[in-house]
């Protein structure tokens, strides 16, 4: 059984990707924990309590960050071109959930349950990374408790989604992202190279739709807005980033990877770019040197990954 804590900022993939972890039966989901990105942390962290009531999901979720880590980036406007003004597709989420909040902010969580479980614990983080830098630098120690990081963010050998070289999830907190990459624990990078060639048709998940129960019919719904989104670069479908890295977790197999130290672009033109020197080449010495190896996943099984969530979301 995998114990998972799932750090996100729904946002709709993120929706399809906690709908993947709380009913997949190899998945035991310890925590839902947020962070700003596809929307204000108030409003992602409403709508992890609004899924959360409606898909009846027993895991916690503790409120997390809501600026970068160092304070000092200007604040953009949220994407709501892509997951609507309410971060879920536009659909009808009320103002207020009744649904109680963990007592503590979401790095303070996650130092706590890996801590409770030391060595089984898999982070899997698809937003920003910031939650993940806090809990480090107020905890170091759990690098070393945690049995691994699989996150959705970063691009290596294609272009990124928001300017030319970065990826979005990076590219909104480009700091925390290096403290991730850098630390002395085990990275799998689930970025542009695999999740931009991994789609879901409007056809294919209406059928999912079709043949599930009501959790499937509200992520059928909420999902609209953002594949009408996707019409510039997919075929009436949308890019299921969020749940590929949910996927790694139970099947790394539909995976191939190269592995090497990273360093994330903090400032300039390449602010956010996310740059891997791949293990056995032989560069001069330079700020890759010394740090940790992790995993950069640039294959994918796309066709198996998507037949895997769609069995997995219709087998409540």
């Amino acid at each position: 059984m995998h114990k998972v804590i799932y750090d996100t900022d729904p946002g709709v993939d993120d929706a399809m990707a906690l709908l993947f972890l709380h009913r997949h039966p190899e998945i035991d989901l310890l925590g839902i924990t947020t962070v700003f990105g596809n929307a204000s942390v108030e409003t992602t962290t409403r709508n992890a309590l609004f899924l959360k009531r409606e898909w009846n999901i027993a895991a916690p979720v503790s409120k997390g960050a809501g600026v970068t880590i160092d304070h000092t980036r200007e604040d953009r406007a949220w994407p709501a071109m892509v997951h609507g003004d309410n971060g879920l597709g536009n659909i009808a989420v009320p103002e207020t959930v009744d649904v109680p909040v963990d007592p503590r902010p979401a790095h303070r969580f996650i130092i706590d349950t890996v801590r409770s479980h030391p060595g089984e614990v898999r982070l899997v983080a698809v937003g920003r990374m910031t939650n993940l830098a806090l809990a480090l630098k107020e905890d170091p120690e759990i690098a070393t408790l945690v049995k691994d990081v699989v996150i959705m963010g970063g691009n290596f050998y294609v272009p990124g989604n928001v300017s030319p070289v970065a990826e979005a999830n990076i590219h909104g907190d480009p700091e925390a992202a290096d403290i991730v990459m850098t630390a002395p624990w085990k990275v799998v990078v689930i970025g542009l190279d695999v999740t931009s060639i991994t789609t879901m048709s409007r056809s294919y998940l209406g059928g999912m739709a079709a043949k599930g129960d009501g959790a499937v019919k509200l992520l059928d719904a909420l999902s609209q807005h953002y594949i009408d989104f996707y019409s510039h670069s997919v075929e009436d479908g949308m890019m299921v980033h969020d749940s590929c890295a949910c996927v790694y977790v139970v099947a790394p197999e539909l995976f191939s990877s190269i592995t090497g130290a990273v360093r994330v672009v903090c400032g300039g033109i390449a602010d956010g770019q996310t740059i891997v020197k791949p293990d056995g080449r032989r560069f001069p010495p330079g700020d890759w040197d010394g740090l940790p190896s992790q995993v950069i996943c640039t294959g994918i099984e796309s066709e198996k990954v998507i037949d895997l969530i769609r069995d997995t979301l219709l087998a409540a």
